[in-house]
């Protein structure tokens, strides 16, 4: 699991561009599956097919992640960049950069403008992204545009490895999602078919959820992301309840009702698969945030749908933090849930 989960989050993704990932998914699954498709939009499906009087499930995981995109290029070569995804701008500054481009990854540092040359109330404030820039060396425009062009993705540099007795890397949001698919699609023992999905866009809409969905018209649903872990510093326990190490979080409502209410029979399935098999579990209710669980329930005539999620640190910035149990834990839970439909 530790080295699928680094192949998974050292891998460029960032919404629109999951290209790599998806690579590394259809590599990983095509010896275990009855067929893989890639869709329009570009989200994977990859098929397990069971006996045809039994229920269609659909496991969701959204391949991309929160990153920049090059918008803008100064007469000096400095660039200035969009946010894609929820990115919180005091997590951005003076951090490295790669810019994907198509000849090759160019490395960049965002800077700012000196705290030394900063008025006091200005050092006070947080700065926001659009009084930031990455910084590639380059000389000017003119060598700059030679390196890199309007419209190339760019990922925080973060490197997967350990920490102490957990993992931490760049894009857990949601490249656990991603392993856990993989891993059930190739050990799941069900009369079910089963229909692993690796969804696009995600973190700008939750589009490929939309349309994976629409064209699957699964009987039942489970988006595998993550939660946040409250476990640290600097946050209320009653605020998020979920801690590292003590099992997968199962979500019950994400955005206060305004996402996912998740289905009642899916819940019950859930909860006492959990129960029965002995498998350490959290439950949730959260008022932000929300997953592809949101659009893939409203699909059609209506998904049953509930949400899977390990908890983990500090998502939605340059690096996140996880316990590999609760990812096993997660996996455990879903085979077993899928031996029972």
């Amino acid at each position: 699991m530790k080295d699928l989960l680094k192949k998974l989050a050292d891998a460029p993704g960032v919404s629109g561009f999951e290209d790599e990932v998806r690579d590394i998914m259809i590599d990983e699954l095509n010896d275990h599956v009855d067929e893989v498709e890639v869709d329009q939009l570009g989200n994977m499906i990859a098929t397990r097919k069971g006996k045809p009087d039994r229920k269609k499930i659909m496991l969701a995981a959204h391949m991309d992640e929160i990153g920049l995109m090059v918008r803008y290029i100064d007469k000096n070569g400095f660039i200035k960049f969009s946010k894609i995804g929820g990115i919180n701008d005091q997590m951005l500054l003076n951090q490295e950069v790669t810019i994907h481009t198509s000849n090759g990854a160019v490395t960049g540092v965002i800077g700012s403008k000196p705290p030394h040359r900063m008025k006091e109330a200005e050092r006070k404030k947080i700065l926001d992204y659009e009084n930031m820039f990455i910084d590639i060396g380059a000389s000017d425009k003119e060598e700059a545009e030679k390196m890199v062009k309007l419209g190339d993705p760019a990922t925080i540099k973060q490197e997967f490895t350990s920490l102490g007795k957990l993992y931490k890397g760049k894009a857990l949001d949601n490249r656990i999602g991603c392993a856990i698919l993989i891993e059930v699609m190739k050990k799941a023992n069900t009369k079910a078919t089963i229909y692993g999905v690796g969804t696009v866009q995600e973190e700008v809409g939750l589009k490929g959820a939309k349309t994976s969905a629409f064209k699957l018209n699964p009987d039942m649903a489970l988006a595998l992301d993550v939660t946040i872990a409250g476990d640290h510093p600097g946050i209320k326990e009653e605020d998020a309840p979920a801690k590292i190490g003590k099992g997968p979080g199962i979500i019950l409502v994400d955005a206060s009702g305004r996402g996912l209410i998740t289905h009642p029979k899916v819940k019950d399935l859930i909860i006492n698969t959990a129960i029965e098999e002995e498998i350490p579990y959290q439950v949730e209710v959260s008022e932000g945030g929300t997953t592809d669980a949101t659009a893939i329930h409203l699909t059609r005539e209506g998904i049953p749908t509930g949400v899977i999620s390990p908890p983990t640190r500090y998502i939605h910035t340059p690096v996140s933090v996880v316990a590999i149990e609760d990812v096993e834990n997660a996996v455990k839970l879903i085979l077993a849930i899928l031996e029972r439909c």
